[in-house]
This record gives structure tokens, sequence and C-alpha cells, in this order.
């Protein structure tokens, strides 16, 4: 089975990724649950202070846009930590991959251990 696969990377405005995680870790994280979205991993990037990388998975392009809209549209996300969260970054750049299942859930394992082996 195919799962569409969501790598967004984002690039933090200088010194402002631990309040960024913070958000992520107290709010946004569990927002994501809520609308059901499949969060694989989400944290700093390793090649730089002021990136984040989140990666989500959906069952397909139609449902990646479907949940989005849903999510992004949500009184949750617009009164809640919308505003915060947006300042915070300078830009966003997404790339969205097929993969299978069997990779989603070792790169999900492996990004858990902090490693990419499996």
């Amino acid at each position: 089975m195919k799962r569409t696969v969501e790598i967004r990377t984002l690039t933090l405005k200088a010194g402002a990724r631990a309040e960024f995680q913070k958000l992520w870790d107290e709010e946004v994280f569990l927002l994501n649950k809520q609308f059901g979205t499949d969060v694989v991993f989400y944290g700093p990037s390793s090649h730089d202070a002021d990136t984040f990388c989140v990666i989500r998975t959906y069952d397909s392009l139609e449902q990646r846009q479907h949940s989005q809209e849903m999510y992004y549209s949500s009184p949750e996300w617009v009164r809640g930590p919308r505003a915060q969260i947006v300042a915070l970054i300078k830009s966003e750049v997404d790339a969205v991959l097929e993969l299978d299942a069997e990779v989603v859930e070792v790169l999900r394992h492996s990004l858990e251990r902090g490693t990419l082996n499996p």
C-alpha cells in the first residue's frame, strides 16, 4: 500500500527555533492528532539552527488536500497557535512523495530512535 508523504521544511526567523519547537510540543502536534493527521516526525533539522522539519502522511493527495483545508480553516488553528507559528516562519517548502507504507514505518521508527538505520 502506498502512502502520500509530505516533507515540510520550514526556515525560521533567526533564533526562533526553541519557541517554535515549544509550540509544536505543546499545541501543534496535538492539534494535528486531533484532526487525524499522521505526524511521522517533527523537529529541528540537523543542518542549521534555523530549520525545522515536519513529516506527515496521508492516504492520497486528495486526502492531504482535504485534511489541510479542514485543519488550516478550523477555529482551533485560526484562534489557536496560528498567529504565533506564522510569526516565527521565514519560508517553507513542501516535498510530496508516494512511498510504500512499510518504508514510512521504517522511517518513523528510525527517526524515533534518532537514526536512519533500520
